[in-house]
């Protein structure tokens, strides 16, 4: 066995570890790190026999304690689910009108409705509700179909234009591409951008005035200002859910867009519905 090497300058035998000339000091560690480390290993050997720790097969040593997270969630949403359910017997009877006028009832269904929200909404209308490009914002108070507790509920249950509900919202805005040259559609949109702001050719207005009373008006209203029952938008107020400009009226008259939105009833229950409808209520748009 080879002589221990011997640091000349502090007279400290090295470990026998040298790289690029330099040794290491063979020190022992502090004798407090070391009875940490003593009592670290004590500690780990204690938790693993009184809390589960180490996996088997098929499941996990129970250990002395019995302790199980999953026992004590389970025994939290219990009891939040108890607390629950006087409310939502109340909500499960009432109307929503019925709910909002009852203010503790309400503020319980606002809460559980930005739930639901987030969960089922958020993804089309955006997580604060201001909607995302060909969806509408719910903070304002422009609606197709009406902004009152009631049919925002009916909007919600059976959605638009959702193929195998009979209460479905329905509204379909046919193309011009056959009834209007392509210098009609320019006079059109030309008109409605008027009522907002200034189109590009003042003199496309007056028929085009002519031509939106003769094929639009019916739907829209003689004002423009829309109409619920056909679910026609108001084209006065500068709120512009499939584009705005010139342009884009025309593509829209040429090629309708047609939004589709769920029934949410039979997804997630009349409770949450009627939690939905007061929520979106209660954003500031609500009628």
């Amino acid at each position: 066995m080879a002589d221990k090497h011997i640091d000349e300058i502090s007279g400290v035998e090295t470990t026998g570890h040298e790289w690029d000339g330099i040794r290491e000091l063979n020190n022992p560690m502090p004798r407090w790190w070391v009875y940490t480390f003593y009592a670290t290993i004590l500690w780990g050997i204690g938790y693993a026999i009184a809390y589960p720790s180490w996996p088997l097969l098929t499941e996990a040593t129970k250990g002395v304690l019995g302790y199980s997270s999953r026992a004590e969630v389970s025994a939290e949403l219990a009891a939040a689910r108890a607390a629950q359910a006087g409310n939502m017997e109340r909500i499960a009877s009432r109307t929503v009108e019925e709910i909002i006028a009852d203010p503790q009832l309400q503020q319980f269904a606002i809460a559980a409705g930005a739930s639901a929200f987030k969960v089922n909404c958020a993804q089309c209308h955006g997580s604060g509700a201001a909607g995302a490009e060909g969806f509408p914002n719910l903070n304002d108070d422009d609606w197709l179909w009406g902004g009152d507790p009631e049919a925002l509920y009916q909007t919600i249950a059976h959605g638009v234009r959702h193929a195998g509900d009979d209460e479905t919202r329905i509204s379909e805005m046919p193309s011009f591409t056959d009834m209007l040259t392509q210098d009609e559609l320019r006079q059109t949109a030309a008109y409605v951008v008027s009522l907002t702001s200034a189109p590009s050719d003042a003199a496309l207005v007056e028929p085009g005035k002519q031509l939106f009373a003769d094929n639009c008006a019916s739907c829209h209203g003689v004002d423009a200002t829309g109409s619920r029952e056909f679910g026609a938008p108001n084209l006065a107020d500068a709120i512009w859910l499939k584009g705005s400009g010139e342009q884009a009226i025309i593509e829209q008259m040429k090629a309708p867009k047609h939004g589709v939105m769920p029934a949410w009833l039979p997804r997630i229950g009349d409770s949450t519905v009627k939690q939905l409808a007061v929520f979106v209520h209660s954003l500031g748009g609500g009628e």
